[in-house]
């Protein structure tokens, strides 16, 4: 049993987009108008009616949006009215920031490209220079908490096209929160330099896969990864989350990695395990007796502080990655294309049963198998492959709202269904789909 379900917030409340008329932030240099001062906001979700996207491009900093509360991946999306250069943002977080966030614009507001990432954001005010990027939309995509709320910014300043300051500005003082703060304080002190990561974001194979190939073929295989993380991380990009750690309050302690590797069920301990197998020195390695004592409970007892900064560090070793490639291939991957091929299923199926084992485990997508062949045959037996695939996605969905970390069920409604009903068993690029109602494209 596993999964992030890091999404499922979105779903709280309806996108909200509303306009606000223009007003100017000033700066220490002078009054300089933000490119994203009164245009039309939306936003994944919203705390209340009076947290709406519009706060935060009103030029109060006394007022702010807020998304709803928990874990998930939550946005924040401007208009800016014409496609125009964008070389920085000042984002001014209230109490609730997001450790982990993407500044992200597109021209048509549905395909999305990094213009900035970072995962060690530690709240205050984040002015962002240098940036090189061109769109209409711009978009905050906020991927991890930093307090046990969900998101909140007092205000988004987009500059570029010449509206920019000739150098970054002090930014006002910080107001305080109109709301309950978390237990948790923001920092104290100004935040580092946040810098792009190290990891460039993954792209597209330059070659599509040929058709009728299975998943294990490499460039097939790529696709596949990059499916499971629009639904895990909100990205195509699931290279860049080898260090990705967080307890997510779903029974399961902490998640981490590529593939959600969870403290509480027995792969993150086979993960650490088979690292210190291959380099015993390693920094996780002290907590290999936490890890078996928190085994199969929701416990941090023996983790805490320090064992999500070692996470951290250990994602830089080469020899950790691998070793989290090779385990996601062993628990789960082989074992699905195993059983997939046997039942005499092309590339999707082998993705269905994959993604079913990501989120349930291997012992749980073989439940979902045992539901499904009640209600039809898989071609192995002489059914119809389609009509065996609604079965299982059918049996897939049935399970996933069992549990309400996982009743969020688009990445099956709006993703795989759709690609069987275009009746593309072979899962060929290119694909278009949606996951929590984010739209991408995999060419």
């Amino acid at each position: 049993m596993k999964s992030r379900a890091r999404l499922a917030a979105l779903g709280a409340v309806s996108a909200v987009a509303v306009s606000v008329p223009l007003a100017v932030v000033l700066t220490a240099d002078a009054a300089v108008t933000s490119l994203a001062t009164g245009r039309p906001a939306t936003a994944s979700s919203i705390e209340d009616a009076s947290l709406g996207p519009a706060a935060a491009v009103d030029g109060d900093t006394g007022t702010r949006w807020a998304s709803a509360e928990g874990p998930g991946t939550q946005w924040l999306s401007i208009d800016l009215g014409a496609v125009t250069a964008v070389n920085r943002v000042v984002l001014r977080w209230e109490a609730a920031y997001a450790r982990a966030y993407r500044i992200q614009v597109s021209a048509d507001g549905a395909t999305w490209t990094d213009a900035f990432a970072t995962t060690t954001g530690n709240g205050r005010t984040d002015d962002l220079t240098g940036l090189t990027a061109t769109g209409r939309h711009l978009r905050v995509l906020a991927t991890r908490r930093g307090t046990q709320w969900g998101y909140s910014l007092y205000e988004v300043e987009v500059y570029g096209g010449g509206s920019a300051p000739a150098s970054p500005t002090a930014p006002p003082a910080t107001v305080a929160p109109t709301s309950v703060p978390p237990t948790t304080a923001p920092p104290t002190t100004a935040p580092p330099t946040t810098v792009p990561p190290t990891t460039a974001p993954t792209t597209p194979p330059t070659t599509a896969p040929p058709t009728g190939v299975d998943l294990d073929d490499p460039r097939k295989k790529d696709v596949a990864m990059q499916i499971v993380s629009t639904a895990e991380n909100s990205s195509t990009n699931w290279r860049g989350q080898f260090g990705y750690i967080e307890d997510i309050r779903d029974g399961r302690g902490y998640t981490a990695g590529i593939i959600g590797f969870c403290s509480g069920t027995s792969d993150m301990l086979a993960l650490v395990q088979e690292y210190t197998r291959r380099k015993p020195d390693n920094v996780l390695a002290r907590y290999l007796p936490a890890l078996r004592a928190v085994n199969g409970t929701a416990s941090h007892a023996g983790l805490d502080p320090d064992y999500p900064r070692d996470w951290r560090t250990a994602a830089a070793d080469p020899v950790f990655q691998q070793a989290q490639e090779d385990e996601r291939d062993r628990q789960y991957f082989n074992p699905s294309l195993k059983q997939a091929k046997a039942d005499g299923l092309r590339a999707l199926g082998q993705f269905a049963y994959y993604d079913a084992a990501v989120m349930h485990g291997f012992g749980g997508m073989k439940s979902v198998r045992a539901q499904a062949l009640k209600k039809a045959k898989p071609p192995s037996q002489g059914g119809d492959e389609t009509a065996y695939l609604h079965a299982f996605l059918d049996a897939r969905v049935a399970e996933m709202k069992k549990e309400a970390a996982h009743d969020n069920t688009t990445r099956v409604d709006t993703a795989q269904r759709v690609f069987l009903n275009n009746g593309n068993l072979d899962l060929n690029t290119p694909l278009v789909f949606k996951v929590y109602g984010q739209t991408f494209r995999i060419n």
